[in-house]
């Protein structure tokens, strides 16, 4: 069911407590590295600010443990956001405190505060009741537009829900539920999906939670080479989940059964280690023992490519290669390419697989780029998000 969203409830001249996920990567002169978690951000804001809202904006960024540290200050990202917007966008000290409290009540409409990082207090993490209420006591209306953090159930995004009389979500959350939704719910057939990345554990709950759904599956990245061993060919050094191999047979197995198609790698870019400037060569079948497949090879990227013409449907997540190291790179940009090129309704998750959509500049060839990480893949999985689960649904119109 839909969620009440900020477009439905009143906003002007009010205070707007609004969620959003702002962990964006800090390079090391601490410049942000990537700010699309920013930019997505912008809808929730500017509908605010038309409406005249009083608003006030609150994130985590990286793991600071429980306590304040420079290298965490959510500074950079009010200097963004301001140059984006051409506003100023004050950082308040701290996220609580009679400091923040003074900030709030000089906040005059369309203007923007944002706090310090959530995460420098324990109570954030903990969901600590007396953090709770001191969150909520800086608003009038509570905004969850966090999609990338609705998977924890913080002070943030769940405790201090109920000390707030207005609560919806914002238009990012809105868009996220919608596109994540229909993949659940109603994907227009053929629906493929592409999982690639490290571990096959990562995605066992997504592969089960989709199989009664899906008509193809492509799986690259370094899991490929658990389901390639199980079916008994030779690895070599190539990263393999041993733990994982009797769970991957199953899978192998029930997709069998029903006659859905699991596209594996046929031939491979290996080398001995995945390092930048090493030597590499391309093999069919198997891999010999001292080198590792480390992307997948121009046969398998035609064959993933050719599967994915005359999709409907289209969702992938996690590289087919070492994405990071070039030329492991090749793959992953090159299953970019089909993704956007199918003229399927695309959604993608993941970091890296939503970098090689950006560095080709086809980000408006994809129907929707998934900002969640790890709460996408738990939606999918069919669990219940926290942050999702605490917000009130839209009612049902009559007539």
């Amino acid at each position: 069911m839909a969620k009440l969203s900020v477009e439905d409830v009143p906003v002007t001249n009010r205070r707007v407590f609004v969620r959003v996920d702002f962990n964006v990567p800090l390079n090391t002169e601490g410049n942000i590295g990537d700010d699309r978690r920013i930019r997505e951000a912008l809808p929730t804001i500017r509908h605010l600010q038309d409406r005249e809202a009083k608003i006030i904006m609150a994130s985590h960024l990286g793991r600071p443990k429980g306590k304040a540290d420079s290298r965490y200050s959510l500074a950079p990202v009010a200097r963004h956001l301001g140059r984006i917007l051409g506003q100023d966008v004050p950082l308040a000290p701290d996220c609580v405190g009679p400091q923040v409290e003074a900030m709030v009540k000089e906040l005059k409409t369309k203007e923007l505060l944002l706090l310090e990082n959530l995460r420098f207090h324990p109570q954030e993490e903990a969901n600590d009741p007396d953090f709770c209420r001191q969150l909520a006591a800086l608003c009038d209306v509570y905004i969850n537009d966090a999609f990338g953090a609705a998977h924890r159930a913080h002070a943030s995004t769940v405790g201090m829900i109920p000390f707030v009389s207005t609560v919806a979500c914002g238009l990012l959350m809105k868009k996220e539920l919608d596109y994540l939704g229909r993949i659940l719910s109603k994907p227009e057939h053929p629906f493929r999906v592409i999982l690639g990345g490290a571990k096959v554990s990562d995605k066992i709950g997504l592969i089960n939670h989709l199989l009664d759904k899906v008509d193809a599956l492509l799986i690259g990245g370094a899991m490929a080479y658990t389901f390639l061993k199980v079916k008994g060919i030779q690895v070599g050094i190539s990263k393999v989940e041993s733990d994982r191999l009797e769970e991957a047979r199953e899978i192998l197995a029930r997709f069998e059964k029903l006659a859905i198609p699991i596209l594996l790698p046929l031939d491979h870019v290996i080398a001995q280690s995945p390092s930048p400037g090493t030597s590499t060569r391309i093999i069919e079948g198997g891999i010999p023992e001292g080198y590792g497949g480390f992307d997948i090879g121009p046969r398998s990227r035609s064959l993933f490519a050719e599967k994915l013409q005359g999709a409907r449907t289209i969702f992938w997540n996690g590289p087919v290669g070492v994405f990071e190291v070039p030329p492991f790179h090749e793959g992953t940009l090159a299953v970019a390419q089909a993704v956007a090129s199918s003229g399927a309704i695309s959604v993608v998750g993941g970091g890296d697989s939503v970098a090689a959509i950006t560095q080709l500049g086809l980000d408006d060839k994809i129907t929707h780029l998934s900002t969640g990480g790890g709460a996408t893949l738990e939606f999918l999985e069919g669990r219940e998000l926290p942050g999702v689960a605490s917000l009130p649904e839209q009612p049902v119109r009559s007539g």
